[in-house]
């Protein structure tokens, strides 16, 4: 046995870097059509955005003690260079991927996307006409002069830097240079503009490089020499008063949304081309540290590679799964009415959310439903589910709501949506001070023939978000079992204030049984294996980091138990070392994002299987209530074993995250491919059948 205090565990924030660069591996992978080759640079960039906003900004607060933190400012200013060596790595693969592959094979299809300010003779017509006419009239120079600069640099938004020179009498060229910057118009241009096709071609044009091309006319006494775009991250987190809640929660997150846009820089990304005079007078201009200095691609901002007109590239959408509905839903012609015949278990986005919609829908008009109660962690803009729930509410039916107000980058929305709930007449509950709501429960509650009652529950992995449902792969279990409805009843008091100390019967609940449950399950596997028997555990999961938990799991390695770990996102576990000799780290990423929550452990041939909302986060396991529910039902418990094991046995899309967080692809002993969320898909629709 390793002395524990050997034991190593990777940096949060490094792994999270890791998984970021297997979603790059995706744009890199040849297979794919070069349209979701695009998308997946998209997504890269668009999750490092996120991460400095968030992740390095945090650091950044520590290393210059404005924020107190479990870090110390050495601790920080070494994780921040680390964090920006591997970005640094991780930019020069991006580049290699984008500009000489992805780029190439657009050609390929007949598609040149141009990347620099050189005109071809034939476009320069039509460049001027949209220089003049679409762009132009939204330019707005400012001089960038120490004397007089009071400009306010907006996050993630793109700037222009100019470097010119003032033409002199008699032909000559002044020597000292002048500088100007331009915020670019995305509000009113779009990025990518297309160019009038020839010889078969299309042709795409950064704006940007338009600006570039014909920017010399804004300044007739001036020779424009160069022009680079740069950018700034500035931190997004809230820092509110946890010991608020309702309407006062409210008004305190009002008022720092407000200040959201005012955050603190993070990185200020600048063209890598940049001559360096020209990169010192901008730090000079708006006091940048260079700590704070982060090259990009002579590109920036490539998240709005997701708005790169695709139409004529070949796509995966003709094989793309497609959700479906349950047979057994649609010949009952009940969503209640089969719930309480059985167990049923949803697996988004293979089945239609139409079928939890319908669940809300029917129990807005049964008569006999009395009460409705759902938590709401992130809402769709437009949704069907707040529709849902206002109509029952208007209906007559009891209907309570639990908003979770403080999910990052949702407070707005979600702010809202809690305002429109409550003018139908919904019971909104209030934030829970020190303490986020993430559990994903909803319970109808219904009147017996006999005078008693009963329910109806769903837990899940995912957000009730009709348009997350169509991305993300989730699920999700409905059951009649009174036990879990009663449970579902402590939960939603313990929510209102109405219960301290709830005693939860099948339910596992943070912050009171779900520790003490995995620790005994883990032990039980662990001794199962000292025994002679077999020990297993399969653990799916977004992340693994709370080194409490993660020593359960190297300590039943020591003892024999086979562990494999599916894990998309951050994964402190360290494999490959004396101490998890037993366990393995499996990253999936593919067509659609893997977010649920799936446990299994052997029990010496009579598995126990669970579905919920918590990750092994420190945040999800002591600071957030979360809820895990058992799976029963054994044709829907060899279902989940089935899609963890096709996902262990994915060699497409699946990789091993070895001892040093590489992504290593899996490699097929048979020549049999395996592809997880394709194979998964075929078994459901041959089950439903």
């Amino acid at each position: 046995m390793t002395d524990e205090t050997s034991y190593k565990y990777f940096k949060r924030d490094i792994s999270w870097l890791s998984f970021n660069f297997r979603v790059l591996m995706e744009a890199a992978d040849r297979s794919l059509p070069v349209s979701e080759r695009i998308n997946f640079i998209s997504i890269y960039t668009s999750n490092l955005e996120e991460f400095y906003r968030i992740r390095v900004a945090e650091h950044k607060a520590a290393s210059a003690a404005r924020r107190q933190l479990e870090e110390s400012v050495e601790e920080a200013n070494s994780l921040i260079d680390d964090i920006a060596r591997e970005v640094d790595r991780q930019l020069e693969f991006r580049i290699k991927v984008f500009e000489h592959e992805i780029l190439p094979d657009l050609e390929a299809e007949k598609v040149v996307f141009c990347q620099d300010s050189e005109v071809r003779e034939f476009h320069r017509k039509f460049l001027n006409s949209c220089f003049n006419e679409e762009i132009f009239p939204y330019l707005q120079p400012v001089p960038l002069d120490k004397g007089n600069i009071n400009v306010f640099l907006r996050g993630n938004r793109l700037y222009m830097a100019l470097r010119m020179y003032k033409r002199l009498d008699g032909g000559g060229v002044g020597s000292k240079p002048v500088y100007y910057m331009m915020k670019m118009p995305y509000t009113h241009v779009p990025r990518f503009i297309e160019l009038p096709p020839c010889n078969g071609m299309r042709f795409v044009m950064f704006m940007e490089d338009i600006i570039k091309a014909c920017v010399g006319k804004m300044f007739p006494g001036y020779i424009v020499e160069c022009g680079y775009c740069f950018k700034i991250s500035r931190d997004a987190d809230l820092l509110v008063d946890e010991s608020v809640a309702g309407s006062e929660m409210v008004n305190e997150l009002r008022s720092k949304l407000k200040k959201r846009k005012m955050g603190a820089v993070c990185r200020f990304v600048y063209d890598r081309q940049m001559p360096h005079s020209m990169l010192e007078h901008l730090v000079a201009m708006f006091g940048i540290k260079p700590d704070e200095l982060v090259q990009g691609d002579k590109h920036l901002n490539l998240e709005d590679l997701s708005r790169f007109p695709r139409q004529g590239l070949p796509s995966v959408d003709a094989t793309r799964p497609r959700p479906f509905h349950l047979n057994r839903l649609v010949a009952c012609h009940s969503v209640l009415g089969s719930i309480s015949r059985g167990d049923i278990m949803l697996h988004y986005p293979y089945h239609t959310f139409e079928h939890f919609l319908d669940f809300l829908n029917e129990a807005a008009t049964d008569p006999s439903v009395s009460d409705i109660m759902v938590t709401q962690y992130r809402v769709a803009e437009d949704s069907a589910v707040i529709s849902a729930l206002q109509a029952a509410a208007r209906g007559g039916k009891n209907v309570t709501v639990f908003v979770e107000l403080k999910a990052r980058f949702d407070e707005e929305n979600n702010i809202a949506s809690s305002e429109m709930l409550r003018q139908a007449g919904v019971g909104i509950i209030p934030c829970i001070p020190g303490l986020k709501v993430h559990a994903k429960v909803a319970l109808v509650l219904h009147r017996q023939a006999g005078g008693g009652s009963g329910g109806y529950a769903y837990i899940g992995t995912g957000n009730f978000n009709e348009r997350t449902a169509k991305q993300y792969a989730d699920c999700g279990l409905f059951t009649a079992d009174a036990s879990i409805v009663g449970d579902l009843r402590k939960l939603f008091a313990l929510l209102k204030g109405e219960m301290s100390d709830p005693v939860f019967d099948k339910l596992l609940v943070t912050r009171f049984n779900l520790l003490t449950e995995l620790k005994r399950m883990i032990e039980h596997e662990k001794q199962l294996a000292l025994s002679g028997r077999r020990g297993r555990i399969v653990l799916k999961m977004n992340a693994i980091q709370d080194e409490a938990m993660i020593d359960e799991l190297y300590r039943a390695s020591e003892a024999g138990v086979e562990i494999d770990l599916i894990v998309r996102g951050i994964c402190c576990l360290v494999p490959g070392q004396p101490f998890s000799r037993n366990i393995r780290v499996t990253r999936i990423v593919d067509t659609f994002l893997e977010h649920a929550r799936v446990w299994y452990f052997g029990n010496d041939g009579q598995p126990r299987v669970f579905i919920g909302s918590p990750d092994w986060m420190k945040r999800n396991l002591y600071k957030r209530i979360e809820a895990v529910v058992p799976v029963e039902d054994e044709a829907i418990k060899e279902e989940l074993a089935t899609m963890l094991r096709l996902q262990l046995s994915d060699n497409v899309k699946g990789c091993f995250v070895d001892d040093r967080l590489a992504n290593v692809r899996k490699a097929s002993d048979d020549g049999r491919r395996v592809r997880a969320q394709y194979d998964f898909y075929e078994y459901l629709k041959g089950r439903n059948r």
